[in-house]
């Protein structure tokens, strides 16, 4: 091996370490390129699925006046009406469409996202696939004998693979200062929202209807004046008439919609849901970056193909740890007081769930304190976690388990008391079919 190829496969592996490493600014790479190739890439998520079915003419998409395909397409994708939640700030590239009279109704399940507007000219969809992360596609509001969706790529990515998603193909879930017309005041400052955000500053730009008593939100908002916007970012307002809404018909027509409310707990369900998707995406992506780096540094020094340095074993760490923190809810905001959705989407969702033998579920809620009985993410069942490389799952597995076990002292999962650990143990032991193989190996 000539020692240029060393020192230029080094240089390689030195900078791309650099490029996706995780950091407060998030992950930078690029994600078009070898290996990923993501715009080239032929996805195998839900809807490019439904997209064969429906070219094949398997399966079919009924059109109707009031919500063109929007009906249709939930049933197809099985996503629950009462997942609906209502955004009305100017905040989609449907923009010139929603005002606070004429909000966005958002719907979703665990791996698939789906957008409408009123008198809009798409349906927008965008689904987790497991090697690309986030896939975004529109549906044409138009009948047609045989729809087809349309897969996004540029025009998407370039919010929804940035640092707001941890630089992969992401969803995002904004809060924004709303004015009178739903545009953001942007001056003001917005924030990226997920089950680490405190409640006073979620739901800016969103219809809210549920109770979740005296605590404060930006929910159900107009910011008119900057006085009064400045005294919303201080954390110091009344919420008056925008506190425990479970009617909003006196704000805008409910009647366009499928569903009259913007759920509460489908709220809280979706800032968790679109971050775990996106640390599930940055895993994937910077997981399989190290071990492509790992077999050209192998090769180029003449190392078996199955040796792992030590600077290998603590990238992967690291990668994999940053996945359990997530998917174990650290740092998740508290419940201040009990909240209770409007709609029947907590019951609903509860239902979709494995067991253990005892009843518990991952998707078992609390909303008295946190938002979940068991803080262990249900999107360890699903595809896009399966499809993690082995290297990946299997350091999350072992962290996982030490954490369950008890013999991981870190400070920051000081939040799980030992009848949780014991819990979420038990729950994973009896539902995750290749989890129980991971922890024996580990503890030999």
């Amino acid at each position: 091996m000539k020692l240029g190829k060393i020192f230029s496969s080094a240089a390689a592996c030195w900078t791309l370490w650099f490029a996706v490493t995780p950091g407060p600014a998030g992950a930078q790479f690029s994600f078009e390129q070898e290996p990923f190739h993501y715009n080239k890439a032929t996805p195998t998520d839900r809807v490019a699925r439904l997209n064969a079915r429906l070219a094949a003419g398997e399966a079919k998409l009924d059109f109707d006046e009031k919500h063109g395909y929007l009906a249709a397409v939930l049933k197809l994708l099985d996503v629950p009406a009462s997942s609906q939640t209502l955004v009305y700030s100017k905040t989609s590239f449907q923009q010139k469409r929603i005002h606070p009279r004429a909000p966005r109704a958002l719907y979703f399940a665990d791996d698939v996202y789906i957008g409408w507007v009123q008198g809009g000219d798409v349906v927008e969809a965008s689904a987790v696939d497991p090697q690309l992360g986030a896939v975004f596609y529109t549906l044409d509001q138009r009948p047609s004998e045989r729809p087809q969706f349309a897969r996004q790529t540029y025009d998407c990515t370039q919010c929804h693979a940035s640092a707001l998603t941890g630089g992969v193909p992401g969803h995002i879930v904004r809060s924004v200062y709303p004015a009178p017309d739903g545009t953001p005041i942007l001056k003001h400052g917005s924030f990226v929202v997920d089950h680490t955000t405190p409640i006073r500053k979620r739901w800016g730009g969103w219809y809210v209807s549920g109770e979740h008593g005296s605590q404060k939100h930006l929910g159900n908002l107009l910011v008119r004046g900057e006085d009064n916007a400045e005294r919303l970012a201080s954390g110091d307002f009344d919420m008056g008439d925008r506190a425990n809404v479970t009617d909003l018909r006196s704000r805008f027509d409910v009647s366009p919609y499928l569903s009259p409310h913007s759920d509460l707990v489908a709220l809280l369900v979706i800032e968790h849901q679109t971050m775990a998707h996106n640390a599930i995406a940055q895993a994937y992506y910077q997981g399989r970056l190290a071990l492509r780096d790992e077999a050209v540094m192998n090769e180029a020094l003449g190392r078996p193909a199955d040796y792992r340095s030590d600077s290998s074993q603590r990238r992967l760490d690291n990668i994999a740890a940053q996945l359990v923190k997530v998917l174990l809810f650290v740092d998740e905001a508290p419940l201040a007081e009990p909240i209770r959705g409007a709609s029947s989407f907590a019951e609903e969702f509860v239902k979709a769930g494995p067991r253990d033998a005892s009843g518990r579920s991952l998707r078992d809620f609390d909303l008295k304190t946190r938002l979940f009985r068991y803080p262990c993410s249900y999107l360890i069942y699903s595809d896009a976690f399966a499809g993690l490389s082995r290297d990946v799952k299997q350091i999350v597995y072992r962290k996982l388990g030490d954490v369950l076990a008890d013999t991981n002292a870190d400070p920051a999962y000081k939040q799980l008391s030992a009848e949780d650990r014991k819990a979420i143990r038990e729950i994973l032991l009896a539902t995750v079919d290749d989890l129980r193989a991971a922890w024996e190996a580990a503890a030999k």
